[in-house]
């Protein structure tokens, strides 16, 4: 990931109805939640304000959208996530670290569904 994309995600996630947001997405996994879920969770946010932060989590790379009949559904995009924290973890120290190199890997395969097994090898 190069630094000017990493720059302009953590400036999306660094607003707190969007963090907020991602953090819901990324409980709901790979099958997302529909925009009017969004916006209940997060207390009855105006339709219009939840679009604006939608928009800019997506211009961000983070989420994408989809639409299921009358619905559009958002969902976190994992593998951006997971180069945001490879990006912050990539020389930790110094490059020689076993947990981190572990949790590096184990993100870049994330599609959304943690399994047990990947959080049990986290642990050892």
């Amino acid at each position: 990931m190069k630094e000017a994309h990493a720059v302009n995600a953590f400036a999306a996630l660094s607003q707190e109805t969007r963090l907020r947001i991602i953090r819901l997405l990324v409980v709901a996994g790979a099958s997302g939640l529909p925009a009017g879920e969004i916006g209940a969770s997060l207390g009855g946010v105006s339709s219009s304000r939840l679009s604006f932060h939608l928009s800019q989590l997506e211009h961000a790379g983070l989420v994408n959208k989809r639409r299921k009949g009358r619905l559009i559904i958002y969902s976190a995009i994992f593998p951006a996530l997971s180069d945001l924290v490879a990006f912050l973890m990539h020389d930790c120290c110094q490059g020689h670290c076993a947990y981190c190199d572990k949790a590096i890997e184990l993100f870049a395969k994330c599609e959304g569904r943690p399994t047990s097994t990947d959080i049990s090898n986290l642990e050892t």
